[in-house]
């Protein structure tokens, strides 16, 4: 799509004053409900408050989504280079080789972030473009590190604090030459790799989180397929990958509390994608699905971290219904490696669903992202809106999903460090609003779980800043408050109406400022 000179120059936002007055002013401001399908008087009401001061407010990318340069400088390949070169994987076969072509792109990256008033920023970090074959074999790369320092240095020169996570779904391709994850030798590759991380970045990154929704980097690229490294293995093969992981993180974590946690003064936590499973009925058989699904899905990796073993649920459920054999965790490593390895939860969120007990075996799944719960049965209700068959908008789910978390981890520090809701398609969509109404309903309700429900939630990260290369869609999917032309070599950011409308729910730290009038 040509754009012309008018936004090119972002001029449209002078307009943007109005719709933000007709969407918050006038729907939202009055105490009103947002969606006509969601009006419980108790619990949809939109609140009037504010977070508390030191609320963190960003959003979020990751390097192969939006980096390029894939062969630039001395980064090695990695297992979406391998991936998508092959051909066959990707919606039009669209590849990362240029992305955003943010490796080039920093200074403009950060006068964006700085137009939207975030408080931090949150990015990942190549595996390959610091540790070229994933190993201390080689010299680490100094083209590679000097970019991340660029990087860090533009935004803690913006007042922006950034957020860094280690892995990202791009495992080094040399190290998938050896199995992966089901190497316990890269297990310690990966905290020899974090090392360099906290060594290199620490004195200025003090939030951290080691591995992004490990439950879909195992299910999608190790069972269905769906994702680098494009494995259709059996369900023991992605448990036992998921064992290292959560080693692998605990590890980690471990490492940098031995020996930078006094001086750096950092947090470490793990980011998963988080589905919130609503009960069909409050029949006890439904309940218990669900709760069973809320383990397996979440449980699954938390637990461990904060009980040092898997859950309940899920260790009867695989025996009973599955022939898998689920890894035990030594003593040692109960006691002394898991037990508390995690300072923050960090939140991935952009479904409800609804669950009830499996009836029979003519009652499938329409999404199932985990690797099968055959006693389970979900659905969508009739009346919610769907994008891609995922991307359930719910608001209130979040809400439920934050109070379950701390319900059932301690009251643990969470950051909900992704949510958000896509384009589909070639249009651009600037003035989204569907994007303005999903992001102030889901802000509304995590604000709710913080001020009224006591849960210590202290950031929110819209998902994402730019449009980016989302994974097996491509660049047909698109998230970002700024658009980005991939059509065009120069890849030009351009601001949506949302950018504009979050930059004011940010400067107001919440929804405090009420009109009574247009």
């Amino acid at each position: 799509m040509k754009m012309t000179g008018r936004f090119q120059n972002g001029l449209f936002f002078g307009v943007l004053l109005t719709t933000f007055t007709y969407i918050i002013g006038f729907e939202l401001l009055k105490g009103k409900f947002i969606y006509e399908n969601f009006q419980d008087e108790k619990r949809d009401r939109f609140l009037h408050d504010q977070f508390n001061k030191d609320f963190a407010w960003g959003v979020g990318s990751s390097a192969y989504q939006i980096e390029g340069a894939w062969n630039e400088d001395g980064r090695g390949p990695s297992i979406w280079d391998d991936f998508v070169h092959e051909g066959g994987h990707v919606y039009m076969n669209h590849t990362g080789d240029v992305a955003c072509d943010s490796y080039h792109k920093v200074t403009e990256d950060v006068e964006n972030l700085k137009k939207l008033g975030v408080t931090h920023y949150r990015f990942s970090i190549s595996w390959s473009r610091l540790l070229p074959d994933g190993t201390m074999r080689q010299p680490i790369n100094q083209k590679g590190l000097q970019y991340y320092h660029r990087l860090i240095d533009a935004l803690i020169e913006a007042n922006i604090q950034p957020v860094v996570t280690l892995f990202h779904m791009d495992l080094p391709q040399n190290l998938q030459y050896i199995g992966g994850f089901a190497n316990d030798e890269n297990v310690r590759n990966f905290v020899r790799y974090a090392d360099v991380c906290f060594r290199e970045f620490g004195d200025k990154v003090k939030l951290w989180t080691t591995i992004n929704e490990p439950e879909m980097y195992v299910t999608l690229g190790h069972q269905y397929g769906m994702m680098a490294p494009g494995l259709t293995f059996s369900k023991q093969y992605g448990y036992d990958i998921a064992h290292n992981i959560i080693l692998a993180h605990a590890y980690t974590w471990k490492h940098y509390n031995s020996h930078y946690r006094q001086r750096q003064r950092g947090l470490v936590g793990l980011s998963l994608f988080t589905s919130w499973a609503e009960p069909m009925t409050q029949q006890k058989a439904d309940v218990d699905a669900a709760n069973l699904f809320m383990q397996m899905l979440t449980g699954w990796f938390l637990h461990p971290l904060y009980y040092g073993d898997y859950p309940a649920e899920m260790k009867e459920y695989l025996a009973k219904y599955t022939d898998v054999k689920l890894p035990e965790f030594t003593p040692e490593e109960k006691s002394d490696v898991l037990l508390g390895s995690i300072d923050f939860i960090g939140m991935n969120h952009y479904q409800t669903l609804l669950v009830k007990q499996r009836d029979s075996d003519s009652e499938s799944e329409p999404y199932n992202p985990m690797m099968g719960i055959e006693t389970v049965h979900t659905q969508f209700a009739d009346n919610w809106s769907v994008k891609g068959g995922l991307f359930s908008t719910v608001p209130w789910g979040a809400r439920k999903l934050l109070n379950w978390l701390h319900t059932n981890y301690n009251n643990t520090a969470i950051y909900v460090m992704e949510n958000g809701t896509p384009d589909f398609g070639d249009d651009s969509f600037l003035d989204d609003q569907h994007r303005i109404k999903y992001m102030t309903s889901y802000i509304n309700e995590i604000m709710k779980a913080q001020v009224l429900d006591g849960v210590d939630v202290r950031g929110y990260f819209m998902w994402s800043l730019m449009d980016n290369f989302e994974w097996n869609s491509g660049f047909n999917i698109k998230f970002g408050l700024y658009y980005v032309n991939f059509t065009d070599p120069s890849r030009p950011r351009i601001p949506r109406a949302s950018a504009k409308v979050y930059s004011e729910i940010i400067a107001d730290n919440g929804f405090s400022n009420v009109r009574d009038e247009l």
